[in-house]
């Protein structure tokens, strides 16, 4: 497998991922107008590791997926949706839609939806991983697990909604039992992540 980076693929990569750490900081530091520097410096640090972590691994994902397919893939941040995302966590809310990965080639209706299924279950395995930190960890590894948890359920059941243009439409339309067996228990792990976990 080929996989390369264009230098406005990774300067793409690199400025959402610091927009949406720099939206869930302002999300979590509340009210932003009377932060101290340290913490805004550690929720930053926080954000980078778990929701930076949680978008960059979603996006390459789609990307490992679709080379492997022989198509040719490059993500783009969306830069205005980058900006709502910002102003948004100045009023307590946030939408994320940073940008996506766009690939070109012949694919079957198969492999369109294991292209859009990687980013949903690359969520999910992340979750496993962040999960140890939650249970053992305490401090900032703690909160680093928590919120990884958090973020990454969150992030596979959102995108599993078959709706537009998110990951769920897609494979929901190549398999109605795939999709049950990803999005049912991704939605239940959300729920649970956030009553037990919580995301502030």
């Amino acid at each position: 497998m080929n996989l390369r980076f264009s230098t406005r693929e990774l300067f793409d990569l690199g400025a959402a991922w610091v927009a949406l750490s720099v939206a869930f900081t302002i999300l979590l530091v509340r009210p932003i107008w009377a932060f101290e520097v340290p913490v805004v410096v550690q929720q930053f640090g926080l954000s980078l590791l778990t929701v930076g972590v949680a978008f960059l691994l979603h996006e390459l994902a789609h990307k490992v997926a679709a080379i492997r397919f022989g198509k040719v893939a490059e993500f783009r941040a969306d830069y205005g949706m980058l900006f709502v995302a910002i102003m948004g966590a100045m009023i307590g809310f946030l939408f994320a839609a940073p940008g996506a990965v766009y690939h070109q080639g012949r694919s079957t209706v198969r492999e369109n939806g294991l292209i859009a299924l990687a980013g949903p279950v690359t969520n999910l395995v992340l979750a496993a991983v962040f999960a140890p930190l939650a249970v053992l960890g305490s401090g900032f590894p703690g909160a680093v697990g928590q919120l990884g948890v958090t973020i990454n359920l969150f992030l596979a059941a959102f995108n599993m909604i078959p709706w537009g243009p998110l990951d769920g439409k897609t494979v929901i339309g190549w398999s109605k039992p795939v999709f049950v067996a990803v999005f049912v228990p991704s939605a239940a792990l959300a729920v649970w992540a956030f009553l037990n976990l919580g995301l502030f």
